[in-house]
């Protein structure tokens, strides 16, 4: 997928791969999404990419990907430690979560849902599924054996959700991203404000 610094130019600024592999294994092709920033023009898009710094943006021509409509977003105050999933406007599930702590800050900023994961052990920190967003840690640049990158998923410990405990990461009810899962599209816009 290309991605240009300008609408109109002729060569990439980068290329990224469409479906790219999560953990670099074969077996796990995912489709590259964006989120699109205002309107169209002249044939190109603007969008939020899932790259280092945070609200890195680019071009991508238009006939070289699908405009999907997305009616969810999800908001979520690092501050007050809660989570409003919207669709359409109106909030479908609202409730506490877990945000980083003071050393390792939840980064605010306008992201999206980059992938979906199921973890092998469900009763681990990440709970029974895991979004990986298109946010990147501001304090670390490696986690656990990868790139520092900002999820929201469920977790091992109830009695964690409305502290700010994490290494970055937003921790949500089990029930409820179980839930979510099954609704959510990639690319759904997430907002994680101060």
């Amino acid at each position: 997928m290309e991605v240009f610094a300008h609408p109109g130019d002729s060569v990439p600024e980068l290329t990224l791969p469409n479906p790219w592999l999560l953990n670099g294994d074969p077996s796990t092709p995912v489709a590259q999404v964006f989120l699109v920033l205002g309107p169209t023009r002249g044939g190109w898009a603007e969008v939020l990419l899932a790259e280092r710094p945070n609200g890195s943006l680019g071009w991508v021509r238009l006939s070289a990907v699908d405009l999907l409509t997305d009616p969810y977003s999800i908001d979520v105050s690092i501050g007050t430690h809660t989570i409003n999933v919207l669709d359409g406007g109106r909030i479908i599930y609202s409730g506490p979560v877990a945000t980083g702590a003071p050393t390792t800050p939840t980064p605010a900023g306008e992201y999206y849902i980059r992938v979906l994961l199921r973890p092998t052990e469900p009763n681990s920190v990440y709970g029974p599924y895991a979004y990986g967003l298109s946010a990147h840690s501001d304090a670390l640049t490696t986690f656990d054996g990868g790139d520092a990158e900002i999820g929201l998923h469920g977790n091992d410990d109830p009695s964690v959700l409305g502290q700010s405990v994490t290494h970055g990461c937003v921790r949500m009810d089990n029930a409820e991203i179980t839930t979510l899962a099954a609704v959510l599209p990639l690319g759904t816009p997430v907002y994680l404000e101060p």
